[in-house]
């Protein structure tokens, strides 16, 4: 078992959530590839993606299927919203881009969870390692996270 796998499995332990940590056959660095290797639509995995709202790091669980609107994003939580570098996140989750788990950080990292989650009754999220995932569902990433629930995409102009 991998450390950082070790401790996603111990956090999520810890909040109740009994989802069995899967380890695939290949590294799965992008929603795309998780989404073949588990034979699921690509909005059921749940990308964990740290950013920084001004100079704070920030934890976005977004569908598969979207890409965080960094204006709209930051906008709605009061601030500038950038991507963090590889350092800054291993900094605040302890683990790697491309194995990025919403749980089993050193310290408790503002969490953002994208409300096109709740579509799919099961979805899948890293779980430490590039290789490990894990099912849960939307109302258990936003009660293991402490996440506040939103939108990470601006809605659809309209004329």
């Amino acid at each position: 078992m991998h450390p950082a796998v070790e401790t996603v499995r111990a956090a999520l332990d810890a909040h109740g959530a009994d989802g069995e940590v899967r380890w695939l056959q290949d590294g799965v660095t992008t929603a795309a590839a998780a989404a073949r290797a588990l034979d699921v639509p690509v909005g059921a995995i749940a990308n964990s993606l740290v950013f920084t709202l001004d100079d704070s790091p920030v934890l976005v669980l977004t569908s598969g299927s979207h890409r965080v609107d960094t204006a709209y994003l930051g906008e709605r939580l009061g601030g500038r919203l950038r991507r963090a570098d590889a350092a800054l996140v291993r900094e605040a989750t302890g683990q790697s881009i491309g194995g990025v788990a919403p749980v089993g950080h050193p310290g408790q990292v503002p969490t953002y969870v994208d409300v096109a989650l709740a579509e799919h009754d099961v979805v899948w999220a890293a779980a430490g390692h590039a290789r490990t995932v894990f099912p849960t569902t939307f109302d258990e990433l936003v009660r293991v996270t402490g996440g506040t629930p939103t939108t990470v995409e601006a809605p659809p102009e309209t004329a």
